[in-house]
């Protein structure tokens, strides 16, 4: 069993639910398959909930309800994986390219039952027209100025991206003003989710998209 503290159980409890047991052996898959298959480094088990789980999960405060996600790059689940256990209104498509990555993903989704989850083996820009989402997520995946070129074009035109980012989110904003606005952006900000909850809360690039002529 991967250790937990008393806050991070707190926060787990307070973001899980009832649904805090698959939470726990979704972690207990990261640790043991997901290090066995290098998809999660092996120093990474001790801090697994709070580095990894619970800096992904906090996002959910940031997605509006029966929201369709689709989690660019999702690897190891994260945020994709979090997501779907702590907010089963939502659907889920996780796209990712690599297939040692896309067979674990889809034996962990097999084993929590999460239904509202679909594992698309593709690259995102490949993804464009075969997805339709609201709500599009990405966690270490690329800089911003790139990242928003892989994300925007899933939204159809309309939507947020919500990327979890460092403390250097702001520069990287900067950086992607043009880039964002001509692909459709019309507000980016800044987000810091899950300050009631984590020592270290998770900082979010929100990006709104609404490109003219379309409509939600």
């Amino acid at each position: 069993m991967v250790e937990i503290t008393a806050a991070e159980l707190e926060a787990a409890e307070k973001i899980f639910g009832e649904r805090l047991d698959l939470a726990k052996r979704y972690v207990e898959h990261l640790a043991t398959s997901g290090t066995e298959r290098g998809l999660i480094g092996p120093r990474e088990i001790p801090r697994l909930w709070s580095r990894h789980v619970l800096n992904c999960a906090v996002i959910e405060s940031a997605i509006a309800m029966d929201s369709h996600v689709a989690d660019v790059g999702s690897g190891a689940g994260l945020p994709g994986l979090c997501l779907a256990i702590a907010r089963p209104d939502l659907e889920l498509t996780l796209i990712e390219p690599l297939e040692r990555r896309v067979i674990w993903l889809q034996e962990v989704v097999d084993d929590l039952g999460l239904d509202n989850v679909t594992v698309m083996r593709t690259r995102a820009e490949l993804a464009v027209g075969m997805v339709d989402a609201d709500v599009v997520t990405a966690r270490a995946v690329s800089a911003l100025s790139n990242l928003a070129g892989l994300t925007i074009p899933l939204l159809n035109g309309h939507g947020e991206v919500v990327a979890i980012k460092g403390r250097s989110a702001a520069e990287e904003i900067e950086k992607s003003k043009k880039v964002i606005r001509k692909l459709g952006g019309v507000d980016t900000s800044v987000v810091v989710c899950g300050q009631e909850l984590l020592e270290e809360p998770t900082t979010v690039v929100r990006i709104i998209v609404n490109k003219p002529g379309k409509t939600a």
